[in-house]
């Protein structure tokens, strides 16, 4: 089992969800990309993280 962390900063604002764009580490192509996070929760945050479990 390995974890990733991943970051992202805000890119636009949307009706109900607030879209955000991955910073891929240097050197390195995108885990994810651009993820949409509704409202509610990002709230006004520029900037978030996720931990991704990959589990083998």
């Amino acid at each position: 089992m390995s974890e990733k962390k991943v970051k992202f900063i805000f890119e636009k604002e949307n009706k109900n969800s607030v879209r955000f764009e991955e910073v891929p580490e240097d050197g390195m192509p995108p885990v994810i990309g651009s993820i949409y996070v509704q409202k509610w929760f990002a709230g006004s945050s520029k900037k978030i993280e996720i931990t991704i479990t990959k589990k083998d």
